[in-house]
């Protein structure tokens, strides 16, 4: 430690002092709540700091994420919204999907075009899809390569969607290229 660092800490350590004793004298009349109140406080700052520190070990947990198998096989987990999400690269770009077996198309969000080097402003939207929401417009485009792991496509078929979209759709032009699709234990597996 350097002598700023020293400083700072004798100072934070000082107004910490001030601040409790102020806080114990100002509560002397019920200095029993007053210490069950600091030992809760107290609790909650350990307990945030362990969940900071653990994050990392704990992030699969409450996030897991898609792994690929020693058989090539793609294993999704659902997420804690009931879906099944999907990271594939487009061009090299991470793209987050949700898998959506009721959809056509590949479909993606403007804002994942954009990413992935394309355009939302210069595509003809000569399509229309039907959706929960209504009928929106559709840009057709084709993707020179989509890949995760070693599962490789080139010239895939997607769909840019004229609409809002919070994330872009992975549909059966994309999921029919894999062998086998299957979910069991709440696990989304994509065999080749």
């Amino acid at each position: 430690m350097n002598g700023d660092s020293i400083a700072s800490l004798v100072y934070l350590v000082l107004l910490g002092s001030v601040i409790a004793g102020y806080f114990f004298v100002s509560n002397r009349n019920s200095l029993g709540k007053t210490m069950q109140q600091a030992a809760i406080w107290g609790l909650i700052f350990v307990g945030a700091i362990a969940v900071a520190g653990l994050w990392s070990d704990l992030r699969d947990d409450v996030a897991p994420a898609q792994v690929l198998s020693s058989r090539g096989e793609l294993v999704v987990p659902r997420s804690f919204d009931g879906h099944y999400r999907v990271t594939l690269n487009i061009q090299d770009i991470p793209v987050d999907f949700i898998v959506d077996t009721g959809a056509s198309d590949m479909v993606l969000s403007q804002r994942d075009a954009r990413r992935v080097g394309l355009d939302p402003e210069q595509l003809a939207y000569t399509g229309r899809a039907r959706t929960a929401n209504g009928t929106v417009p559709m840009a057709f485009v084709m993707l020179s390569e989509v890949s995760v792991g070693e599962f490789v496509a080139e010239d895939v078929r997607a769909s840019v969607n004229g609409g809002e979209m919070s994330s872009s759709l992975l549909g059966m032009s994309y999921l029919q290229r894999f062998g086998r699709i299957s979910i069991e234990n709440d696990r989304l597996t994509l065999s080749p």
